[in-house]
């Protein structure tokens, strides 16, 4: 069943369960309405006509002329009125005999002694009619006065009550289906542009495909979302196309040099001492460069965001932590300024974006003195070197994939480490941050989003920032 079909189903369904509620609710409240009415009416004729003078009134005018009172049956709102003796005798105060049997307990009413005004009220039916029958004591063993109406016109109004009911229902039923297929129909028109446009960005890969989207409820909601999720794959697409070919650049240069270390190789024999280990040292350099760019490239094309879960990470502690190897692997003298900042945030990612400012500022400083400053302040951390410093453009552009300064061209590096800095950041809503330093040299960092801050560090660094 289609999603329309089911928009008809369920309107037609509410419908009918409301217009049988409602149906069922007006014929029972009408017909004990009329009951009540019937009831009223006997009750207001019967004192009329038990009254003592209407009673003895009527009984002569009865006797005088029987046929008086069966000429006209069905004058007034009665159709008979009958005295019931003590004995059981009946005497006709109105209308013609209809009869209505006296039922035992009519007759046990008028032989009492009982009260005055007593009532017992019974449905009767003789043949094809039905009455409405009231049998009232006279009290005092003088008998009871009974009265009957004829319960046609209450059975018309119902029954014309009851097929206006089912007819109204129908109505309703039909225009609730309609207004359901109506707004059905609207709705599955936009979800069925939004089935097109997914079947043929599945079958032609063509992201760049508009997505109307208008109002504010849910299917506008979820257009808005297939266009976002559209824009973010092609532009996620169009930076693995610029990484591949950026990356296809980046690897001619040194497999060109293998190549042709390779054709050398060939005479190796032929090359004195000095120039076999020159061709050996360049072979090995190009395949250290070789295996560094593979392995960055593999961290920028992976996205390990779902892989390593977020936790509590102390800046500080990890600024040491990072240091202290690359004072091991290196040599270099790296010293930390840092203040306790705990943040939520991924270690490994942190780590491997501390680690490449580091190996960045050993690398254009290999030769210095001075010592590298690590400065943790706030949600930022920051790389202070004495390498050769940063001209305005360097600024605006060193976090770009694989660019090289003029000043790094010469020197070992694939130009990604920085832009894998800036991925690390942007993953954790903060920013990078490059500046000359004062004195030569540059501080390039990144900083941590101020949400991530444990409610301790927020003061503090609220404070600084």
């Amino acid at each position: 069943m289609t999603i329309r079909q089911k928009f008809v189903v369920a309107f037609a369904v509410v419908a009918l369960v409301v217009a049988a509620a409602v149906g069922v609710f007006s014929y029972g409240i009408t017909a004990r309405n009329l009951r009540i009415e019937v009831d009223r009416s006997l009750i207001a004729a019967a004192n009329t006509v038990s009254a003592p003078n209407s009673l003895a009134a009527a009984a002569a005018a009865a006797a005088a002329d029987t046929g008086s009172a069966a000429a006209r049956p069905n004058e007034g709102i009665l159709q008979t009125a009958r005295v019931i003796a003590a004995d059981g005798s009946l005497s006709q105060v109105l209308g013609a005999d209809t009869g209505i049997p006296i039922s035992p307990a009519d007759q046990a009413l008028a032989a009492s002694d009982i009260t005055a005004g007593t009532r017992l009220f019974e449905d009767v039916t003789v043949g094809t009619t039905s009455y409405r029958v009231l049998t009232q004591a006279l009290g005092g063993g003088q008998g009871a006065i009974q009265v009957a109406r004829d319960l046609s016109e209450t059975s018309r109004i119902l029954t014309t009550l009851a097929i206006t009911t089912v007819l109204v229902g129908l109505g309703v039923l039909l225009a609730a289906a309609l207004a359901g297929w109506l707004v059905a129909r609207k709705i599955t028109r936009r979800l069925t542009g939004l089935t097109e446009v997914a079947e043929r960005v599945g079958s032609t890969g063509q992201l760049d495909v508009d997505i109307p989207a208008g109002g504010r409820d849910e299917v506008s909601r979820l257009s808005t979302s297939m266009q976002s999720m559209l824009t973010e794959l092609a532009r996620s697409r169009d930076d693995q196309h610029r990484l591949l070919q950026d990356a296809g650049h980046e690897l001619r240069t040194p497999l060109t040099s293998l190549r042709t270390n390779v054709s050398v190789l060939r005479r190796f024999a032929e090359l004195s001492p000095t120039s076999q280990r020159r061709l050996l040292d360049d072979v090995d350099g190009e395949t250290r460069e070789l295996t560094n760019l593979v392995n960055e490239l593999v961290e920028l094309a992976t996205d390990r965001r779902d892989v390593e879960q977020t936790e509590p990470v102390d800046l500080a502690v990890l600024a040491d932590r990072t240091a202290e190897r690359f004072r091991r692997r290196s040599g270099r003298t790296i010293t930390i300024d840092a203040e306790p900042c705990v943040v939520t945030a991924r270690p490994h990612a942190v780590e491997r974006a501390l680690s490449n400012l580091l190996d960045n500022a050993i690398k254009f400083d290999p030769d210095g003195t001075e010592p590298i400053l690590v400065k943790v302040r706030g949600r930022g951390i920051e790389v202070w070197d004495r390498g050769p410093g940063l001209d305005q453009q360097d600024t605006d552009r060193i976090f770009d994939r694989f660019y090289r300064s003029s000043t790094a061209r010469a020197l070992p590096g694939s130009g990604l480490g920085l832009s894998i800095v800036r991925e690390v950041a942007a993953d954790h809503g903060g920013t990078v941050t490059a500046a000359p330093r004062p004195g030569g040299g540059a501080v390039i960092g990144f900083t941590i989003a101020a949400d991530r801050l444990s409610p301790t560090s927020k003061p503090a660094a609220a404070a600084r920032l």
